[in-house]
């Protein structure tokens, strides 16, 4: 990609929500792309990790053999975001994990699954996000939350609510470390198109210092 190019962004297309992360990119004025295979993951300059299930999306990474090509290209230096399960997926740590839950990694972090609660516990709720001028509107299901960050990880958001428990006020529910970003909530729900753009300027800067 050169400078002035618009970048090409995937969404890994195993599961979740897809269509909605296309979306917000396209309005942003990016190529937009679903991933599903490694030539196809060859060809975008970032890529979006959604929600879903993080234990089935392993599993068909794996089966589609984009697993370890995921691992190169991040260990390479590739932007990519998560959200819910994505943020699972780029965590180095897992707390309550499935038995032998593979991660994509590189994100120096650790993160509890299902920390919320279940399905019932979904919640939603202004999340105000470091660099942004107004809260964002955080959705929350079945949502991941970060146990510990490393020396490198940018904490952007914590719970500051009251519809969630004592214990999960001032949880961490969005990082940055380098070219990575991670949200435990889902960001592509509704017309707020803001979390992405701050990917979106990811993906360019890393465009722009690469070239």
């Amino acid at each position: 990609m050169t400078a002035t190019a618009a970048p090409r962004i995937g969404v890994l297309a195993l599961q979740g929500d897809v269509r909605e992360h296309v979306r917000a990119l396209a309005s942003l004025g990016v190529v937009a792309q679903t991933v599903r295979r490694p030539e196809e993951l060859a060809a975008v300059d970032g890529l979006v990790l959604p929600g879903g299930e993080s234990t089935t999306m392993a599993k068909l990474a794996r089966t589609f053999e984009l697993l370890e090509p995921l691992r190169q290209r991040i260990k390479a230096g590739m932007p990519a975001f998560g959200t819910c399960a994505g943020m699972i997926l780029l965590a180095d740590h897992i707390e309550d994990g499935a038995v032998d839950q593979e991660t994509v990694g590189g994100l120096d972090i650790t993160v509890r699954r299902n920390a919320f609660g279940r399905q019932v516990d979904s919640f939603e709720g202004p999340i105000d996000v470091e660099g942004l001028d107004r809260p964002v509107h955080g959705v929350f299901i079945r949502a991941p939350w970060v146990e510990q960050v490393g020396d490198g990880v940018e904490v952007l958001a914590r719970v500051t609510t009251d519809q969630v428990g004592a214990a999960a006020v001032g949880r961490i529910v969005a990082v940055r470390q380098g070219p990575l970003m991670a949200t435990s909530f889902h960001p592509e729900v509704g017309e707020d198109p803001r979390v992405h753009e701050m990917f979106v300027q990811l993906v360019r800067h890393h465009a722009d210092h690469s070239s």
